[in-house]
């Protein structure tokens, strides 16, 4: 039987909650060497251990959102999980990945060792907590139908532009995450029609990442990490701007560059990166890894807006998805079993 070719996306924050508790403990007792290995790199930065927060007995807001706790959980629960795919199953053929799904993706690709993977996510992640400023809410820009509503698009525009400091941070399919400092964040939200008494939704513990507000992190960051820990892609990986880094041809310098720069500075397209994966590896289908799977509606949003698979429509991918999977999400018990 041939393989399936797939395009794997790796999450970001966020995807970590209250029922993802026992992720690792549940799914992965057979990784306990390669969980260790994160542990140690995280223990001898000063942080608390991936596998320790998520045997705490109750999920707890203080322990568990910060963003270095965040970040070192989900780099755990996700490299765990792509380390899990059947690859007598399925071939990878690319990687990409949402916001801090970068720096997973850098890993799971084999740019970064295992071990820089997690000391980058935890110096990262504590930057981000302890340095960074500003916050991150969100905004969805479609109809009932997961279709983009013009008149959304068109009013979170002229809202960027008429707010001080004010950014577009992540575009997240059918979702804008807008971001910016206190003020521009606090005046956005305000001004914004409420949509199903959620949004606009501030997000807890967020910085205003994927802006200028953190230049500052970037050159911290190049302060404490060097180029050299970057090496070659084992697979085609797909960055924040849908740039495509290829083996044996990605420079190590250009990748850097960017990971500790433009990525942490710039909006971060991940509509763009699964726009450019469809289009440029025509894979049979999408796996998304955990822990949860909070990127699953964006990414059948992106399916949506480009008509991929024949899926126009909400229902259109409900049906297909009971029909023929394109999308299977690692965090869900009833798809996981078609992935490991």
């Amino acid at each position: 039987m041939s393989k399936k070719r797939i395009i794997v996306v790796m999450p970001g924050r966020g995807s970590y909650g209250a029922a993802e508790l026992d992720y690792l403990n549940r799914f992965h007792s057979d990784l306990a060497q390669m969980i260790e290995q994160i542990d140690a790199v995280v223990k001898r930065n000063g942080g608390t251990a991936a596998s320790t927060l998520d045997r705490l007995e109750k999920y707890s807001p203080a322990k568990h959102l910060p963003g270095r706790n965040a970040s070192n959980l989900i780099y755990a629960c996700a490299l765990a999980d792509f380390a899990a795919i059947d690859r007598s199953k399925y071939e990878i053929v690319a990687i990409c990945g949402n916001s801090l799904g970068w720096y997973l993706t850098l890993a799971a690709s084999g740019v970064l060792s295992l071990e820089d993977g997690a000391h980058l996510v935890d110096t990262m992640g504590g930057l981000m907590e302890n340095e960074a400023t500003g916050g991150q809410f969100l905004y969805p820009l479609t109809n009932d139908a997961w279709q983009l509503d013009p008149e959304k698009i068109k009013l979170v525009q002229d809202l960027l532009q008429s707010t001080p400091n004010a950014y577009y941070s992540i575009n997240l399919c059918g979702t804008a995450v807008l971001a910016g400092d206190d003020a521009a964040v606090k005046a956005m939200m305000a001004a914004l029609p409420k949509i199903d008494n959620r949004f606009p939704m501030r997000l807890p513990k967020h910085a205003a990442f994927h802006t200028p507000l953190l230049s500052d992190i970037a050159e911290t960051a190049r302060g404490r990490l060097g180029p050299a820990m970057m090496g070659q892609p084992s697979v085609p990986i797909i960055d924040g701007r849908g740039q495509i880094w290829r083996p044996k041809a990605t420079d190590q310098a250009a990748i850097y560059d960017y990971t500790l720069g433009t990525q942490i500075t710039d909006t971060y397209d991940f509509a763009k990166s699964l726009d450019v994966a469809a289009k440029e590896f025509a894979p049979d289908g999408f796996v998304l890894t955990g822990p949860g799977a909070t990127l699953g509606p964006p990414i059948a949003q992106s399916f949506i807006q480009n008509g991929w698979y024949d899926i126009h429509s909400k229902q259109d991918f409900s049906n297909r998805q009971n029909d023929d999977p394109v999308l299977l999400s690692m965090g869900r018990p009833d798809q996981r079993n078609q992935v490991i």
